[in-house]
């Protein structure tokens, strides 16, 4: 009796145990696929691509609504900013297993906090931003810019696909709230990486208005995928956050715009910002 009650106590914390090293990364089987709109896509759209910030501290138990959310657009290739590996793991996830959408990743961390994404303290989750994409992707890059503000901050560029095309896919977040000085130098990094390239798509939270002077360096290059909307026409561009101004852009060089639309999400402070492009 007293050898099976310890064999039981033993292996229950060893359960446990097991349960703490895995953590959240782990889907949980009781999850089910959510229930797309009838007008979702029927599988990725080659010539689609997202920007969203996901928004952290908003909560992982968000994730299963963030896949289905993506899986009504199916983009062929999404940027995320404000992303935790472990978040971006499980909607990637969930892509699979319950929508068929097989995503290959590429991630821009730049900060390791287990604070916001929880982890060891010899291993502390690592969050920034993450591209995924329906083709592969080569020749990544991983900069941190060399002023981040009062967070690090950073971008990254993968090479891949969209529209059958190859083409050079930026993505980034620049520094918050009053730091317009900052942004400009980040604005300035940015562009003219940007500017080397002949066909190239940034995605990213910009945390500025069309209007703000520090954007000025990514208008030089690149023009937003709304063809109404630049630094001079600022009122006819959607918001894209919860506090309805316009902080996240799809900005295109060489590569046509089609048609664009905001998606409101309960998932995120931001809304998603999709885009369709020309693959001509």
């Amino acid at each position: 009796m007293v050898l099976g009650r310890g064999t039981g106590l033993l292996a229950g914390a060893m359960t446990v145990a097991c349960m703490v090293l895995l953590g959240p990364s782990a889907p949980s089987g009781a999850l089910v696929a959510q229930t797309l709109p009838v007008d979702a896509a029927d599988g990725v759209v080659p010539n689609r691509v997202m920007t969203w910030n996901i928004c952290n501290p908003c909560g992982s138990d968000n994730n299963a609504g963030r896949a289905a959310e993506i899986a009504t657009y199916a983009p062929q290739v999404i940027g995320m900013q404000e992303a935790c590996v472990r978040d971006v793991e499980r909607i990637r996830d969930y892509l699979k297993r319950f929508y068929g959408l097989d995503y290959h990743v590429a991630y821009g961390s730049v900060l390791n906090n287990g604070g916001r994404c929880g982890g060891w303290p010899w291993n502390p989750g690592a969050f920034g931003q993450a591209i995924l994409s329906a083709a592969p992707m080569t020749d990544r890059v991983n900069v941190e810019y060399p002023d981040g503000g009062s967070e690090d901050r950073g971008y990254m560029a993968v090479t891949t696909e969209v529209g059958g095309r190859p083409v050079r896919v930026f993505n980034t977040h620049f520094a918050q709230r009053r730091q317009e000085e900052v942004r400009a130098r980040q604005a300035a990094v940015l562009a003219k990486e940007v500017a080397r390239h002949d066909r190239a798509i940034v995605l990213g939270d910009f945390n500025a208005v069309p209007y703000a002077p520090e954007l000025a360096p990514m208008w030089q290059v690149a023009t937003d995928t709304d063809p109404g909307c630049r630094p001079s026409d600022a009122a006819s561009c959607a918001p894209t956050t919860d506090w309805r101004s316009k902080f996240d852009y799809v900005f295109l060089r060489g590569v046509a715009p089609l048609r664009h639309a905001v998606r409101p999400s309960p998932y995120s402070d931001h809304d998603m910002l999709h885009a369709d492009l020309d693959p001509l």
